[in-house]
């Protein structure tokens, strides 16, 4: 697609010099995401405010161009790929922290403020924003809205959805609104907060968000278990789920991950059949408590060590095998296929040991881990020349429909994107895909809002 010159003359003019492109250094740099596919956008705009946010939208419209949303391009779906060319609005610009009101427990920030600068912000006030994906230094809260992106301490404070009280958008059709609450509690009309989260841009653009905030808690107690196989520790957490004390973190490691961290990180990482990281937080008097619930139900069939940190440098060498393992994973395979599934922390063990017999069924490295308290896990494919990529493949469709054969969904935390769109009927029942698609038609009529994401 080749942009109107009327539409360029438009766009010049809501944005300024230095702040509208197309040139190719600047569409190729905004061409891709963290999922490796690219595509061309015809222009990149730099939004600072939210009226050229609206203007941009109603000029896109009129011209039947489409509108991508970035933020900084972490996510590994695919979401902020243009596909079909059009204007690529990066978010970067808008990066105020607008307000900050502990009183009300509330903080309200425009898109592109990266959720690490958030939280730096916030710590002198006692509280912090519980959303903490591991690209946090560099993922902006923007993205984190738009994909619903979580990370371990979703396991006991949430995902951005419980974490956000309202935003301000721009429609597909050009109108502003605003929806959602200043308060903790509200009960009027359909609730387009939680709907517009994780709506992947396809929907409307976010402008500013109206952040719930929690205080932070003045203990942290960390815990590393290790176990026989991936079995017994899959069974640890459902009991620790199973039991009152919510851990603030519950990471799952098979032993093929441990292996590649200890290769990769040295000797701070243990082998094992399986390894949880488990993290407990609260105030200094019922900490200890906490962590021996935690720790009992970390007891059982197949534990062979169980470690409590007492100082902060054992809680880093605990925590070397987690960080130890995407770098260790790029040494194997550059092109990785990385999925994030969820299911019931009850069918667990069910999930890790159908990947384990899928790993030997189609004869493809498989590295498991994640946010088992949600059960959340990262399903890792790491195939190595063009044979294992086309096994990979094949692979990755049998474990979603095990996924969906437990109860679970494509997603805890990635989103869908351009890579899982195809599997959404697995997922969505047709009745359910036709209301998402009378939504995406109400907010976006002509179908420029991020094009060829989610819905297939």
């Amino acid at each position: 697609m080749n942009l109107p010159a009327s539409l360029l003359e438009i766009l010049h003019t809501i944005f300024g010099p230095g702040a509208c492109s197309t040139h190719d250094a600047e569409r190729l740099a905004y061409a891709y995401d963290n999922s490796r596919r690219n595509a061309l956008p015809d222009a990149v705009v730099f939004a600072q405010e939210h009226a050229q946010v609206e203007a941009l939208v109603r000029a896109c419209r009129e011209h039947r161009v489409p509108v991508i949303a970035r933020g900084r391009g972490t996510n590994t779906t695919g979401a902020t790929v243009p596909v079909q060319g059009g204007v690529v609005v990066s978010f970067e610009r808008m990066n105020r922290i607008l307000r900050i009101d502990p009183d009300n427990r509330l903080a309200v920030v425009e898109p592109g403020v990266l959720n690490g600068d958030l939280q730096r912000a916030l710590a002198p006030h006692g509280f912090f924003w519980p959303p903490d994906p591991t690209s946090s230094p560099w993922c902006s809260i923007g993205g984190n809205l738009a994909c619903n992106s979580a990370g371990p301490r979703t396991v006991k404070y949430g995902s951005p959805r419980e974490n956000t009280l309202g935003l301000r958008a721009v429609a597909g059709t050009g109108e502003s609104f605003r929806c959602g609450t200043y308060t903790s509690k509200g009960a009027t009309g359909y609730d387009l907060t939680r709907l517009l989260i994780g709506s992947e841009g396809t929907l409307a653009l976010i402008t500013e968000a109206t952040l719930k905030l929690t205080p932070k808690p003045s203990g942290l107690r960390t815990l590393r278990a290790t176990y026989r196989d991936v079995s017994s520790a899959a069974h640890a957490v459902a009991r620790i789920m199973a039991q009152p004390v919510t851990p603030c973190a519950l990471e799952f490691i098979d032993d093929v991950a441990l292996k590649l961290a200890h290769d990769h990180g040295g000797g701070d990482v243990p082998l094992a059949g399986a390894m949880l990281m488990i993290e407990v937080d609260g105030e200094p008097d019922t900490l200890p408590s906490a962590v021996d619930a935690v720790s009992h139900a970390a007891r059982g069939e197949g534990l062979e060590e169980l470690r409590v940190a007492q100082t902060s440098e054992e809680t880093q060498a605990l925590w070397s095998a987690r960080k130890a393992l995407s770098p260790a994973q790029r040494t194997i395979s550059p092109n990785k296929i990385n999925e994030d599934v969820v299911v019931p922390v009850s069918r667990l063990p069910e999930l890790v040991n159908g990947i384990r017999e899928l790993s030997r069924k189609h004869n493809v490295l498989i590295v498991t881990f994640g946010h088992a308290g949600n059960g959340n896990l990262h399903v890792n494919l790491l195939p190595r020349d063009d044979a294992e990529r086309e096994r990979a493949n094949a692979c990755l469709a049998e474990v979603f429909a095990l996924v969906i054969a437990l109860q679970g969904t494509l997603s805890g935390e990635h989103g869908i994107g351009l890579v899982k769109r195809e599997f959404m009927p697995l997922a969505v029942e047709p009745s359910a895909l036709d209301l998402m698609r009378s939504v995406k038609a109400a907010f976006d009529p002509d179908g420029i809002m991020n094009p060829g994401k989610l819905l297939p």
